[in-house]
């Protein structure tokens, strides 16, 4: 990645983009040439146990030159769309990056969208209402599906954001407790979805997106009892979730790949 005069490079990756409630949280690691190997046993937080990432969190942060989190809320989600509100907690993890190290070159996502760079129609107002972005020069960005296996300084941003986040939504469980967020994070786990029927939604849910409606009741394929070969509940429960939207790609935003 280190081409084409970059200094600082970045990997950044996201969580939190699937869950029902809480934030989206987006980590970004900083690291140059100089930069050392990376600590043993850094790979992508989702493969990794909860104890694990947590050993793995201050090693991560020694490594890197510099590392932040950035998050945005449910009402922003909602106000902006998830691709909007991605972006936003990807340029406020930037920014806070930036007050250690300045700019940054360039940015390596996992996955296939580019959901940080700034649209070429701005159908997303979520920056300039930011007061944490300080207008800098964009960074070039470059997708990479399963970066976090392939790159380690995506896999640190995985494990920070991850680590971050849930605990972030243990805090808020105390709050709500019927909704068992200290074991589900948000995500549409069979209670969760069953205190939604029970109880609606509170004002971490993402209301924008489709919920479980209070008194719904669940047809048999959801709650698990159908036929054979029929998927459990945590297969379906993606039924639940944001809206579907097209992602605006920009194919100029990439990095030379030779």
């Amino acid at each position: 990645m280190l081409r084409d005069g970059a200094r600082y490079v970045a990997g950044m990756d996201e969580v939190g983009r699937g869950a029902l409630a809480g934030p989206v949280s987006v980590g970004v690691v900083v690291v140059d040439l100089a930069t050392k190997p990376c600590p043993p046993g850094l790979t992508d937080s989702k493969l990794l146990t909860p104890a694990a990432r947590e050993a793995l969190v201050p090693l991560a942060r020694a490594w890197s030159l510099a590392w932040a989190v950035g998050h945005a809320g449910p009402a922003e989600i909602d106000a902006h769309g998830i691709v909007g509100a991605l972006r936003l907690a990807g340029r406020r993890a930037l920014s806070q990056v930036r007050r250690t190290v300045g700019d940054v070159d360039a940015v390596l996502l996992d996955g296939k969208h580019d959901w940080l760079s700034r649209p070429t129609v701005d159908l997303f107002e979520a920056f300039e209402l930011d007061p944490h972005d300080d207008g800098l020069s964009d960074p070039r960005v470059r997708t990479l599906v399963k970066a976090d296996l392939q790159c380690a300084s995506v896999a640190a941003a995985s494990v920070l954001a991850k680590t971050e986040r849930d605990a972030l939504m243990t805090r808020l469980a105390r709050q709500y407790p019927a909704f068992g967020w200290d074991q589900n994070k948000g995500y549409g786990a069979a209670t969760h979805v069953e205190a939604l029927r029970e109880h609606g939604p509170t004002p971490q849910h993402r209301r924008s997106w489709r919920l479980p409606e209070r008194g719904e009741e669940l047809s048999p394929v959801l709650d698990g009892t159908g036929p054979a070969g029929a998927p459990d509940a945590a297969d379906a429960v993606p039924v639940y979730g944001p809206p579907v939207v097209a992602l605006e790609l920009d194919p100029e935003a990439s990095l030379p790949t030779s």
